[in-house]
Parts: structure tokens; sequence; C-alpha cells
């Protein structure tokens, strides 16, 4: 596992582990990294600080630290998992129109309700300036089936 210090295009820095460097390059060429602030996909790697190596007892403490992170993140990618079935349980699937209709419900013209669907970046930024409130959900982790 391998931790990146990252950072959107709109000025946002966050931290995100992968599996490998490999991991991180492939999942950014394909658009699965993306801002826990603003869900952006305009993420690139922030300058870091170099790994100082240690002694064999401090680095024998440092898988501990590893797993305890690898265990952390289980833990966020099974609620966000949560999050997503609870929205999916409990909301209306508005497909590709879902700027349209979080308009209409914004401004009354239709029943105000939980919806979720798509949206494209152009489309949420659009949203966010006229203020209607929304959030991102991270895409499905993929399986390795």
């Amino acid at each position: 596992m391998i931790l990146y210090d990252l950072k959107c295009h709109r000025g946002h820095a966050f931290e995100a582990w992968f599996l490998n460097g490999g991991a991180y390059d492939s999942q950014q060429a394909s658009g699965d990294v993306l801002c826990p602030h603003c869900g952006t996909t305009g993420v690139s790697k922030a300058p870091m600080a170099p790994n100082i190596a240690r002694s064999r007892s401090e680095s024998s403490q440092d898988h501990g630290s590893e797993y305890r992170a690898q265990e952390v993140a289980e833990k966020i990618l099974k609620a966000v998992d949560g999050l997503r079935a609870e929205i999916e349980d409990n909301c209306d699937f508005v497909g590709d129109e879902f700027a349209e209709e979080a308009r209409r419900i914004h401004y009354g013209e239709s029943e105000k309700r939980g919806i979720y669907g798509e949206a494209t970046e152009e489309e949420a930024e659009e949203l966010d300036d006229e203020g209607v409130e929304f959030f991102r959900l991270p895409t499905p982790r993929r399986r390795n089936d």
C-alpha cells in the first residue's frame, strides 16, 4: 500500500491509499480518482516529503501502521457502500436527468424528495453555481471476481 498526497484543480488537498503506484496511475487514467470534497476527477499528486529509511525495529512497527491503514480504508469503503445502498433503497433514480430534476426540486417545480442519478462535470458546476444542494457519491468500487 502507498499513501499519496493529492490535490484537485479546485485546490482541495487530501490523502488516498493505493495498492501501488501503478494502481494510482490506472485509476487516474480511467477517471476513478475523485476529490472527496467536490467530486471532480481533476486530481493530481501533490508534492510529498521523502520517506526516510528507519531502523529495523521502527520498520517492524510500520507494518502494524500499514495494517491499520488498510483496516481503516476497508471500513471507509464499507461505509460508502452502505451509504450507496441506503440511497438506492430510499431515493428515486432519475438517471442522466439528475441535473434537470434537481433544479426542478430546488425551484419548487417538482415534489421535494431524494433523488440520485448522473451528471456531467459541467452540469454539476452549474448546479453548484445556482446554489442547488447535492453531493457526489464515489463510483462503486471494482470487484476482482
